[in-house]
């Protein structure tokens, strides 16, 4: 089974660069005197790295946190699925497993007829039960 990488390379772009930035603001300029009352290196600027760090954290709960608990729920539905189990593939076909293979799975559609499709194209099982709605 294919690896998928989680993080994304231009979220971890930024927060490195981010990162740098900021280090690079808090270290003391070349041939500058000190200034009056002048706290030192994280004196002043302990509130902008608290700030930048807790940028960071937040960002983690709200965006790559969800997206690795997503993931997760996919490659177990993926594992799970078997000769039988009705889908939906990602380009909205409707259709019961007749087979599966290592990378694709053949569906069995309504008309009779199968498709093979990659079995990364599936994206949900559909509810065993009757799912019709009653009209009056």
């Amino acid at each position: 089974m294919k690896k998928i990488n989680i993080v994304n390379p231009g979220v971890l772009a930024g927060l490195i660069i981010s990162l740098l930035v900021a280090i690079a603001s808090c270290l003391p300029t070349e041939g500058a005197p000190p200034a009056e009352g002048d706290q030192g290196i994280l004196g002043g600027s302990l509130p902008m790295i608290i700030f930048i760090v807790l940028i960071i954290v937040m960002m983690y709960f709200t965006m790559m946190r969800p997206q690795r608990k997503q993931q997760k729920e996919r490659q177990e539905m993926m594992a799970q699925l078997r000769t039988g189990d009705k889908v939906i593939t990602a380009a909205g076909i409707f259709g019961v497993i007749d087979s599966i293979s290592e990378d694709s799975v053949v569906l069995k559609l309504e008309s009779g007829a199968t498709m093979r499709v990659t079995k990364n194209s599936v994206v949900a099982k559909r509810d065993t039960g009757n799912t019709a709605v009653a009209r009056k």
